[in-house]
């Protein structure tokens, strides 16, 4: 066995109902002023309703920052920091999609006190210094586990990206209620849902710091997503599987922040900086043709996989086979939850794959965890695939 580090939020609650206990909470660490980031729908959709109360009984004040948006640009994060240094927050909490609690994550360190750290100072690996403040992440999709890793990633130019990893950004609390999820349309809780479960694949077949204790969550993972998938598209109401599909996330989330996402994401990342399209499905769009690729070397983990996503259906074979049998499943899924299958039906251009795969090459904190080594032409062959 290789030595591994393995880090993860301090503590996880997974209850329906868990959300209206959030001032509590917030109590417990000793809070006085909270700031609420989130985004614009979430206020619309009144998902914060019934939380908000509570604050008043908790003698806890709060302000709400409802700005955020997907693929958060700098000047996002500068204003909410800016929200949270006026009022003298004492505990961030998350609220919302990935995007939302990344955000939190940053103002969380940034807008500590005895911080003087910038945002650009922070990007990359390990950067961030100092202390942070308490922080609750509380997601509302099942999808990006950001509840649960040191990464925080921030739209720096017109169509670039930049991450920010730290063990600084681990939140202290994740509260994974179902209840907050039962209204996401079916498109949203899709996409997610198999953002979810790239993370859970990469996680598994990640060259440098795959471990046993992350193999073990990307597995239950991986299980829990597929099982519940199609069931939480076609019947959102179902309480149950939307609590698991919460907690694959979160496990997923857990595998992947250390044993880090490889080739899919970083195809992924340039489809959502040039033509917006959400982080889940840039990539769903790109995740079997990505896999596919990667067969020739990782056959024998898809192998080890197959089985937790096609369970009964899956046929005895190779593990080749069973690889393509599995890569079908998985592109089942979008097909079968009416998600856009090509890029042209996304809405990107033929002329643009050149520019794509230039930008894509631009990831290498992602592309050296990928199972086989990755070029411009292939990456460029692999969204031509996609087209």
């Amino acid at each position: 066995m290789r030595p591994f580090s393995f880090a993860t939020t301090a503590q996880i609650i997974c209850e329906s109902g868990s959300s209206n206990r959030l001032a509590a909470l917030c109590r417990e660490r000793g809070a006085k002023r909270v700031l609420i980031v989130t985004d614009p729908g979430i206020t619309q959709l009144g998902l914060l309703a019934p939380v908000l109360p509570g604050f008043a009984s908790e003698q806890v004040a709060f302000e709400v920052f409802d700005q955020v948006v997907a693929d958060p640009p700098e000047a996002i994060v500068d204003a909410a920091l800016a929200q949270a240094r006026e009022l003298k927050a004492e505990l961030i909490v998350g609220f919302g999609g990935g995007s939302s609690m990344d955000v939190a994550k940053l103002i969380a360190l940034l807008a500590h006190p005895h911080n003087s750290q910038q945002l650009s100072d922070i990007y990359g690996v390990g950067n961030a210094t100092g202390q942070r403040l308490p922080l609750i992440q509380v997601p509302t999709t099942a999808g990006t586990g950001s509840e649960v890793t040191p990464v925080a990633i921030v739209t720096t130019g017109e169509t670039s990206k930049m991450g920010a990893v730290s063990p600084l950004l681990l939140p202290d609390l994740a509260l994974l209620d179902a209840d907050l999820t039962l209204g996401l349309p079916p498109a949203v809780t899709a996409a997610t849902g198999i953002d979810a479960m790239v993370h859970a694949i990469e996680a598994y077949t990640s060259v440098h710091k795959k471990n046993p204790l992350s193999d073990m969550l990307a597995r239950e993972a991986l299980r829990l997503l597929a099982a519940n998938l199609d069931e939480v598209v076609h019947n959102g109401s179902n309480r149950e599987a939307r609590q698991a599909m919460l907690l694959g996330a979160c496990l997923a989330g857990q595998a992947f922040a250390n044993s880090p996402v490889a080739a899919v994401h970083a195809l992924a990342y340039p489809l959502g900086g040039h033509f917006h399209i959400p982080h889940g499905l840039s990539n769903a769009l790109v995740l079997p043709h990505v896999l596919g690729f990667n067969a020739s070397v990782a056959a024998p983990l898809y192998a080890e996989l197959a089985p937790l996503v096609l369970g009964e259906k899956l046929r005895t074979g190779a593990a080749v086979d069973q690889t393509e049998q599995f890569i079908m499943e998985l592109a089942d899924f979008s097909e079968r939850s009416g998600l856009p299958t090509r890029l042209r039906d996304a809405g990107v251009g033929q002329d643009m794959l050149e520019q794509l795969a230039r930008d894509a090459m631009l990831q290498q904190r992602l592309l050296v965890n990928n199972p086989r080594e990755m070029t411009e032409q292939h990456a460029l062959a692999i969204y031509q695939s996609a087209y």
